[in-house]
């Protein structure tokens, strides 16, 4: 059989590393090469697998896997053992060759590299620690890098990848542990958390205050993992519980959330068709009020342990909860003003700072917000009070209707 081609593993691989959504590149140090020194930068570019930061910056990296080969049979992976797709693999030096090659032509401003289990995992985990350090030694790149882990690889190889990545991951996958055993019969839960709760004390370790024998720093944009999203018959309550005790429990920086493809050949096992992709919406919006807006698990409101669809979670709680409405703008502290329909971190820092010098009314409101309509029924400002509206029966229908438009990822 005819070896592919450089290009054709590329294309092979590029897709194949597609499922995996925890590849945002926000939070690390900033390193450049405008010194003349080195090769690339965490700092900017435009190019192939787009993320964004908090900040909205846009930010490329080359998304791939070293192999779609993989010795497990996770039956919601399309790169099963079992599974009938094309497979290709890189050599570490064609993955080194590649990313600079991209980097150099301005594709890209970093990598993003995982893989199906070769061999073993350390077999493999070496292979991609290999591909970091040889970028960070051998070619002095200064762009971003995220690894894969692989929970079952020795901690030596672990404590190696978090010295050369910016971040590391390790999936989660789903959120029910009775369904990765039934789906993943070679991972284990227990593993998965033992490696994410070292990875988190590598960080905090190599982030601590100046000493004489002071750590390298480990992973300095942090951890986060993936979580597949109607594999299982796990509701968003489960899912945001889910989610709450991974920050809680391991630091992490982003929790990602993944739609259920179905797959060729698929077991039985799962699901016929995906979920909503407003569903998956719906969980990132939920996961920012937590992480952003302070709001705990319980706050977020629920229909029978599911999301409102047609709705975004913080306007569903202030719905639910109309006893904490209306909200003072001249007087509300800023976790009050949060709460508030409508009102984003910025908009509420600006009304807190333009109210030290005037009263702010509902033209003041209006300037920082996107929907006023939105907003008028939770609020007092001055001259304007809802009245009645906020405690009114059709206040729902009265808001203005949500029309998004989602588009298809791949």
């Amino acid at each position: 059989m005819t070896a592919p081609t450089l290009r054709r593993k590329l294309e092979i691989l590029a897709d194949a590393a597609k499922y995996d959504a925890s590849c945002a590149s926000s939070g690390s140090v900033k390193r450049t090469s405008l010194d003349g020194n080195g090769v690339g930068s965490t700092d900017s570019g435009m190019g192939i697998c787009h993320a964004y930061a908090p900040d909205g910056r846009c930010i490329s990296l080359l998304k791939i896997l070293l192999t779609n080969f993989c010795v497990y049979d996770c039956a919601y992976c399309i790169n099963r053992v079992s599974s009938n797709v094309p497979r290709a693999r890189f050599s570490v030096q064609e993955v080194v060759d590649l990313t600079l090659g991209f980097y150099k032509r301005n594709y890209i401003e970093g990598l993003f590299l995982s893989s199906g289990i070769i061999r073993g995992a350390d077999y493999t985990m070496e292979a991609l620690v290999r591909v970091a350090r040889t970028l960070r030694l051998e070619h002095d790149f200064r762009g971003y890098i995220h690894l894969k882990l692989i929970p079952e690889a020795s901690p030596e190889l672990v404590a190696e990848a978090g010295l050369y990545a910016d971040r590391v991951s390790i999936n989660i996958e789903l959120p029910r542990e009775e369904s990765l055993s039934s789906l993943a019969p070679e991972k284990d839960s227990r593993t998965i958390r033992k490696a994410m709760g070292g990875v988190r004390l590598a960080i905090e370790s190599g982030a601590e205050p100046a000493r004489k024998a002071r750590p390298r720093r480990f992973a300095p944009a942090g951890q986060s993992t993936q979580l597949i999203v109607g594999a299982d018959a796990a509701s968003d309550a489960e899912i945001l519980d889910r989610s709450a005790g991974l920050y809680g429990s391991y630091g992490l920086k982003r929790v990602y959330y993944s739609g259920f493809s179905p797959i060729p050949d698929g077991s039985s096992r799962l699901p016929p068709a995906r979920p909503p992709l407003m569903r998956e919406h719906r969980l990132y919006q939920a996961d920012w009020l937590m992480r952003v807006y302070g709001f705990g698990r319980g706050e977020i409101a629920l229909d029978g342990g599911m999301l409102d669809l047609d709705i975004d979670p913080k306007l569903a709680a202030a719905l639910r909860d109309r006893g904490d409405f209306p909200v003072d703008v001249n007087r509300a502290d800023r976790e009050r003003l949060l709460r508030v329909p409508g009102l984003g971190v910025t908009g509420v820092d600006r009304l807190i700072s333009v109210r030290r010098y005037k009263r702010l009314t509902l033209e003041d409101v209006k300037r920082a917000c996107r929907s006023l309509a939105k907003v008028r029924p939770f609020i007092v400002a001055d001259g304007w009070s809802p009245g009645a509206l906020t405690d009114s029966a059709g206040l729902r229908g009265l808001l203005p209707k949500e029309r998004p438009r989602q588009l298809e990822l791949f």
